[in-house]
């Protein structure tokens, strides 16, 4: 599913890519508007138009990326329980998690 912003005319493919409207700083999730989002796009991770995400899985092996995404699914799960926001942690190890399913199935 494609969908095109009416407002900066950046094109978003589905739930996978996201990116900040040129005009309002928005974000863009498969067509809807959403405020900034620190599990699946950080701002932080984004440099250009590369992912700091696919950066990594480009320096790596297959057998190295797969053991990075699992070792961040158990970092976030590690701490979650000491976080002023808990539920964010989570959502963080689930986005990794659902990465290395991902992998795994390609």
């Amino acid at each position: 599913m494609s969908n095109l912003c009416d407002s900066c005319s950046v094109e978003q493919d589905g739930f996978k890519t996201v990116s900040l409207c040129q005009n309002d700083k928005m974000q863009h999730w498969g067509g809807a508007e959403a405020a900034h989002d620190a599990v699946n796009s950080p701002s932080h991770y984004a440099s250009g138009e590369i992912e700091c995400i696919d950066a990594i899985k480009a320096s790596m092996t297959p057998d190295a990326f797969t053991g990075y995404l699992k070792g961040n699914v158990q970092k976030y799960m590690w701490r979650y329980e000491k976080k002023v926001n808990p539920a964010e942690d989570l959502k963080k190890a689930q986005w990794y998690l659902a990465r290395l399913i991902e992998e795994v199935e390609q």
